[in-house]
């Protein structure tokens, strides 16, 4: 029922003509996931505090500056004023990017992987429709993308837990989504349907295999080629390595980026973004290479899970089967 009043919540803003219509689908959407984080332990009892008092805070900040907006209906007043940067900011803290982030690696490590899933992906649609409708003032828009490519970067490199790395690399990607929504919303829709197919693939992996932490990845190296292989292909295409679908949202966001002549943007993103790719190859690295046939713990015996190779296969393969069709098309 919670997933469903959640998905509704998002549905009813995404689709709102009126700006308080948006603010009750977000308010429905926060009432909804508070439930499905509280798993009655410790962790998830404060990750669902967390995000409950940090979501009200910025739910209070939308409605402030709706009020604004409808005491003054002088168009010209909307444009000059900062009314707007005050309802962007808000919805940049609702979905997590930098500099309004501190939240969010502290809720992802206290959620399960089913509620890291809907944090990285489902819980970001709503607030980024809602910049995407009154997306203004660029200069504050780059500044928040280079915010979230530096900390994502920077931050992600001395992390040992699994979902903080997950957090801090969700937070690069949505630098890379804000700057795709400077031109076309199809953009957007392409980066966060790839991303999404990502994360589902990396965590569904994580989940079945009861791993949280960087030294917990031994228990991938021992059991299955293919899964491991897979593991490491996932986090590539993370990063945006070429042969790999995660490639081909970045490459269509840069080439639209150096079109519109924002050549120093698109660098300082690129490179920033290299860092993160830096702690992915470190972790697939120990991945591959850690092998021990001495272990004083478990092994889970992974059967062949058919949907988790098909998704997979997608993934890796999706980007020869994407520039084939542009080719014809």
């Amino acid at each position: 029922m919670f997933y469903f009043s959640l998905m509704i919540g998002t549905i009813i803003t995404i689709s709102s003509s009126t700006w308080i219509g948006m603010w009750m689908g977000l308010e429905i959407n926060l009432l909804s996931i508070i439930p499905l984080m509280n798993n009655k332990n410790m962790l998830s009892t404060e990750a669902s505090m967390k995000y409950f008092i940090t979501q009200a805070l910025a739910s209070t900040m939308i409605i402030f500056s709706i009020i604004m907006m409808s005491m003054n209906s002088d168009p010209q007043w909307m444009i000059d004023s900062n009314v707007k940067l005050i309802m962007n900011s808000a919805l940049i803290t609702k979905m997590g990017a930098a500099p309004f982030h501190f939240w969010f690696p502290e809720v992802m490590e206290g959620s399960s992987w089913n509620i890291c899933f809907m944090l990285l992906t489902w819980q970001k649609i709503a607030p980024m429709i809602m910049i995407m409708y009154n997306i203004s003032k660029l200069k504050f828009f780059m500044v928040i993308i280079i915010f979230s490519m530096l900390i994502g970067g920077i931050q992600g490199l001395n992390q040992i837990s699994m979902r903080k790395i997950m957090a801090y690399s969700s937070i690069n990607h949505i630098g890379w989504m804000i700057s795709t929504m400077f031109f076309m919303e199809t953009i957007w829709i392409l980066y966060f349907i790839v991303y999404s197919i990502i994360s589902i693939n990396i965590i569904a992996m994580l989940s079945m295999m009861n791993i949280f932490y960087t030294k917990q990845l031994i228990l991938l190296s021992n059991n299955n080629l293919w899964f491991k292989l897979l593991f490491i292909f996932n986090f590539l295409s993370l990063g945006g390595l070429p042969p790999f679908l995660g490639f081909m949202p970045k490459w269509i966001t840069i080439q639209y980026l150096t079109m519109e002549n924002h050549l120093m943007l698109s660098l300082i993103m690129v490179v920033m973004t290299l860092m993160t790719l830096y702690y992915y190859i470190r972790l697939t690295f120990s991945t591959l290479i850690f092998n021990s046939n001495e272990l004083n713990f478990q092994i889970l015996k992974i059967e062949n899970n058919f949907m988790i190779y098909l998704i997979n296969s997608i993934t890796i393969l999706g980007l020869i089967f994407s520039t084939m069709t542009f080719n014809f098309l």
